[in-house]
């Protein structure tokens, strides 16, 4: 379904399925891991506008809501949370609903590598919600593009 919104809606992302193809749950950091390995280790980084390679920093894309799981103690294992938060970094989408204070409560010790993207436009939309509406039959209409939903019709 990534691959199919990207597909049709940019032409600068891209998807890699390697995470959704696993048999295992894989954790966040070993996806980072995968993720660093293959832009920075097998490409060599990504072509600048001089033509060479460059290695390129990976950080992870979160909703709040996502992060305020992480202040929680015992959801997140410690070395997860050192190899995310400290080695990677994250880019925090404020979530309506989630105090972003409350959510980066215990994240302290890796604050130089946490940054906030404010929410200038009240925008609740999230994977959690698309499933929610899904569950109880609601429509998706304009909150995914068209062809995702014609997927999820076809494939249930």
């Amino acid at each position: 379904m990534c691959e199919i919104a990207v597909d049709q809606t940019s032409n600068w992302l891209m998807v890699d399925p390697w995470e959704a193809i696993q048999t295992d749950y894989m954790p966040t950091a070993l996806v980072l891991d995968h993720v660093e390995h293959e832009i920075n280790g097998v490409l060599g980084g990504v072509e600048a506008t001089e033509g060479i390679r460059r290695p390129v920093r990976i950080a992870l894309l979160a909703g709040a809501d996502m992060v305020q799981t992480m202040s929680t103690p015992g959801v997140w294992s410690d070395k997860d949370l050192e190899s995310i938060l400290g080695r990677y970094g994250t880019f925090i989408v404020e979530r309506t609903g989630t105090d972003i204070d409350d959510a980066l409560a215990n994240l302290r010790p890796w604050e130089d590598n946490i940054y906030v993207i404010q929410q200038l436009i009240q925008n609740d939309v999230s994977s959690t919600k698309i499933r929610l509406f899904l569950r109880r039959q609601m429509s998706v209409q304009f909150l995914i593009p068209a062809s995702v939903i014609e997927y999820i019709e076809e494939f249930g």
